[in-house]
């Protein structure tokens, strides 16, 4: 009786660590998709919210239209490991 207890509690374990992987790999997936894009979703935003406030938000569309350009360009280029981390304490 006290094995099967035992290995049940192990099976409950290994989903949990399972699903804690999981969370990490979409996790950082985010933070690299954020590292890219970044710059041009805080410009829609706040193109966004000018135009929600009767403001013209033209400045902030064309800002974002230029921030992902830059973000298309750095995606086409092979990034190392070095490459990555030097981007990341910008």
């Amino acid at each position: 009786m006290k094995k099967q207890s035992n290995l049940i509690r192990r099976n409950k374990g290994q989903g949990m660590t399972e699903y804690i992987i999981i969370v990490a790999l979409i996790a950082i997936a985010a933070i690299a998709v954020y590292q890219y894009f970044g710059q041009t979703v805080r410009n829609q935003t706040a193109a966004v919210s000018q135009e929600l406030a009767g403001v013209n938000g033209s400045t902030s569309v064309t800002a974002a239209g230029t921030a992902a350009a830059a973000a298309a360009t750095q995606a086409g280029t092979k990034d190392t490991l070095s490459t990555y981390g030097n981007q990341a304490g910008r």
